[in-house]
């Protein structure tokens, strides 16, 4: 400190006026020399063209395969594929994959998510026998 109260000028301060200045000391350096230039802030954070689940899975769907169909070879998607195969496989008998197939068809026609996975006939007899049942508890009271 200098007689006057204030403390001494060093050479750089003139040269950033605009830095502001705050509390220096262990584990805090001058702001100016917080970060070199060109070095991250975080060094071990997110690589740069590191992939999140969805990117991946839709880049793995996207991806053109050959697919043979009797004499002719075609390009296709693998999701093309996977749904040409589940397709094939509604057609050797496999329930599961017709229904599943069936469903995706009707939820894109309708433009909606089918809400249940319970059809009209089953939707019938499940009121009918809920109705005989609520009848049934009726009478014995």
């Amino acid at each position: 400190m200098t007689g006057d109260g204030k403390r001494p000028q060093r050479p750089g301060d003139r040269e950033r006026p605009n830095v502001r200045r705050s509390p220096v000391g262990y584990g805090r350096p001058p702001q100016e020399h917080q970060f070199r230039p060109g070095t991250s802030g975080n060094p071990r954070g997110r690589p740069r063209g590191a992939k999140n689940e969805s990117t991946i899975l839709r880049e793995i769907l996207s991806r053109k395969i050959k697919n043979r169909s009797g004499d002719r070879v075609r390009t296709i998607t693998v999701l093309e594929g996977i749904l040409l195969r589940i397709a094939d496989d509604s057609l050797k008998g496999d329930i599961k994959s017709a229904t599943f197939l069936l469903n995706r068809y009707g939820s894109m026609v309708s433009g909606e998510l089918q809400r249940s996975e319970i059809s009209d006939d089953d939707r019938q007899v499940l009121d009918a026998y809920a109705a005989r049942v609520r009848s049934q508890g009726e009478g014995h009271d």
